[in-house]
């Protein structure tokens, strides 16, 4: 088999891979780009754009229980979970069609579908879905193949049968009692999404707090607001078995003993690996870290020249808006003569539980590690005006500041529209403005940004 040649083989149509190959067939490199499924990777078909769909479909149902707190009666809701997965895949497939229409209107790119893996260091083997093989060249090779959930080795587990974080999602009838495995972002999320639905809800955690990497005040007030809303939470749990017989019942042992959980179904969702078993790396010398992940430097090139790893099967943090920085400094490298790195760039990010849960930047924990000189401005959302007008007063706003120069270091937002209050100290802190910028700064009232200026009056 003769190999096709090209200028750059991209092996993935993730929110990297996608717009780079744009990017590239619109600049008239010729460039293969291998996608073994659907086009738009985790994001679009598995990840944000279907869980934040079906979130504001939870979100409805909150709204619509709570009408009375508004002086409305809109009497008892009723989810038909059958319609919230249509219109989630309704959403999903218009944007797979629109990725793949774009790929396929640039006449420089040629859109594979099929598994590929490396035959050398310049060589993509491609197993076509339609059948047969072609083998395809290029002096740059991207790889951008994303990763899967994690699946624990559980005695029972796999003859029990469970949901991961795909899984879940495509029910289309009500859990009558979920249990969720594992305590960070996924699992919250789904947790409250579908005790908001009206399913029985508990949350089994091996830490003793939820989402331990925040800190503990935050850990605290997100465990106070699940519970709010009724979703049940064990903690320093170790699973030791689970058993399928007459729905799903999962032994844990806890400081109090152990304990048997039963429910309906089970979500697994304690992390997720790379995927990057199936790519045959030896056979290009690229190395990984024992968990499987590609080692990169600054501008993305792994251990062998001329060949990248992007997004999530790089390691670090499995975040589209990270995977598609990615992508821009590529792009910059590449067609720009640019010197772009990924070192010491902002890492947001949003929890889609509600309230949303916002960080960017370091946290109090962080700032006493690195032994700084900060202090921390603190506001409760029921202390904000726009928050306490709109019935949503849950949460706080949290913002670590250098006690020396001003200079925001970082913040957490527990509260309602939290992402888009983090963005605006994002902004602040990409423009080196101290803090007493947005204390004196003058918002339109009323609105949730106003609480940037209360958030930082303490500090004066």
């Amino acid at each position: 088999m003769t190999p096709e040649k090209f200028d750059t083989v991209i092996i993935g149509t993730g929110q990297s891979g996608k717009p780079l190959a744009l990017a590239l067939g619109r600049a008239g490199r010729r460039t293969a780009v291998v996608e073994a499924q659907h086009v738009g990777g985790t994001c679009i078909n598995v990840g944000c754009t279907p869980t934040k769909t079906m979130v504001a479909s939870a979100r409805v149902a909150y709204l619509a229980r709570r009408a009375a707190d508004f002086g409305v009666n809109a009497g008892a809701p009723r989810v038909d979970l059958a319609a919230v997965w249509a219109r989630k895949q309704h959403v999903v497939e218009q944007f797979r069609a629109g990725g793949k229409r774009s790929l396929e209107r640039v006449p420089a790119i040629d859109l594979v579908f099929g598994e590929g893996s490396f035959a050398d260091a310049r060589t993509v083997r491609v197993r076509l879905n339609a059948g047969g093989e072609r083998l395809l060249t290029a002096d740059r090779i991207v790889i951008n193949t994303g990763g899967r959930p994690a699946v624990p080795d559980l005695p029972g587990l796999a003859a029990a049968g469970y949901l991961d974080s795909s899984g879940v999602m495509e029910l289309r009838t009500l859990p009558a009692h979920l249990i969720v495995l594992g305590g960070g972002y996924i699992g919250l999320e789904f947790s409250q999404m579908f005790r908001r639905f009206g399913a029985r809800v508990t949350v089994i955690t091996r830490e003793d707090r939820l989402i331990p990497r925040e800190d503990p005040d935050v850990s605290a007030e997100v465990e106070k607001i699940l519970a709010e809303d009724g979703v049940g939470i064990v903690k320093n749990a170790s699973t030791l078995r689970v058993d399928g017989r007459g729905g799903v019942q999962v032994l844990v042992e806890t400081p109090d003993g152990a304990r048997e959980i039963a429910g309906s179904h089970l979500l697994v969702a304690v992390g997720r690996v790379p995927n990057s078993d199936h790519l045959n790396l030896a056979a290009a010398g690229v190395a990984t870290d024992k968990a499987g992940f590609i080692p990169v430097n600054g501008r993305l090139e792994t251990n062998v020249a001329g060949i990248y790893a992007i997004g999530d099967v790089k390691g670090g943090p499995a975040f589209t808006h990270i995977s598609y920085d990615d992508y821009r400094v590529l792009r910059a490298n590449w067609l720009e003569g640019a010197d772009a790195t990924i070192d010491g760039r902002y890492v947001p990010n949003t929890m889609f539980i509600d309230p949303q849960l916002a960080t960017v930047g370091i946290n109090e924990a962080e700032a006493k590690r690195r032994g700084l000189n900060y202090r921390v401005a603190k506001l409760p959302m029921a202390s904000v005006a726009r928050a306490i007008e709109m019935s949503e007063t849950r949460g706080f706003m949290k913002a670590i500041v250098d006690a020396d120069t001003g200079q925001i270091l970082g913040c957490t937002i527990l509260g309602i529209e939290g992402g888009e209050i983090m963005s605006m100290l994002q902004i602040a802190m990409m423009g080196r403005l101290p803090y007493p910028r947005l204390r004196d700064a003058i918002f339109a009232h009323p609105t949730l940004a106003e609480a940037l200026n209360n958030l930082f009056a303490p500090l004066d």
